[in-house]
């Protein structure tokens, strides 16, 4: 077993990746047998990734979550800041601006809406809670656009760490929500078409829980959808950072 736990520990990343693996496989599996897909699969692995965080972070007393855990500190590296980064900048490269145009005028709207929307509400919460200083309400704004947005904002501002992590929990927190209210409202907001799914990805923007939540309603929308959170996730980094956090520097 201490040979084991060795090559395991020696091979982080490599562990990383069966352990996420399995955790998505589990919840899958419960999405098909126990709720018939209606709570999607990769909703219920955000959920069990948590809940697997917060265990590690009572037996160890850590502050990193499972990558506190020898055998898992390679968790560490394949959720951080360099692979997420480079999933960013490979996403960005795959989305073409023709695409875009394709939605016509209602998807492109949509795309600018839906960042801004976002970012008002995030940054309402953040001032309601009390936090005054605006590097803190851009990031925390930033993360209620996307939980990819957030960090990126907070790194760019210089945010601290606490207010880091805030943000890319309530981007979490949003992505669950579209996954799983989704299917729950497509029908009554007409979200059966191809256009109808542009527009949605648009003002939703989170590119994991458009795409889980149309899986849910038709596979074939999937991909309609995802294209426009795709640049949803292109603008929110470009402008928040940016005009929106100068906006907010202004009136604070």
């Amino acid at each position: 077993m201490e040979l084991f736990k060795e090559v395991l520990i020696q091979n982080s990343l490599i562990t990383a990746f069966v352990f996420v693996g399995l955790i998505v496989y589990i919840a899958y599996l419960i999405s098909e047998k126990l709720t018939r897909g209606k709570f999607h699969g990769s909703a219920l692995a955000i959920i069990l990734g948590l809940i697997c965080a917060y265990i590690a972070g009572v037996f160890t007393n850590g502050e990193k979550g499972v990558s506190d855990i020898a055998i898992l500190s390679g968790v560490g590296l394949l959720g951080g800041s360099m692979l997420r980064d480079f999933a960013i900048v490979a996403t960005a490269y795959g989305a073409k601006f023709s695409d875009l145009k394709a939605s016509g005028a209602a998807g492109i709207f949509s795309l600018f809406f839906g960042v801004t929307l976002s970012f008002i509400f995030g940054a309402l919460v953040a001032i309601l809670f009390g936090y005054d200083d605006p590097r803190s309400i851009t990031t925390i704004g930033a993360g209620t656009v996307t939980f990819v947005v957030g960090p990126i904002t907070g790194s760019a501002l210089g945010a601290d760490s606490e207010i880091i992590a805030l943000s890319i929990a309530a981007g979490l927190v949003k992505s669950i929500l579209v996954m799983t209210v989704t299917p729950l409202v497509a029908k009554s907001i007409g979200l059966n078409n191809p256009k109808s799914a542009m527009v949605f990805g648009g003002l939703m923007g989170t590119n994991s829980g458009v795409a889980a939540g149309l899986a849910a309603v038709d596979p074939k929308l999937v991909p309609y959808g995802a294209m426009t959170a795709t640049f949803y996730t292109a603008v929110g980094c470009l402008f928040v950072p940016s005009i929106f956090f100068f906006l907010v520097d202004t009136i604070y």
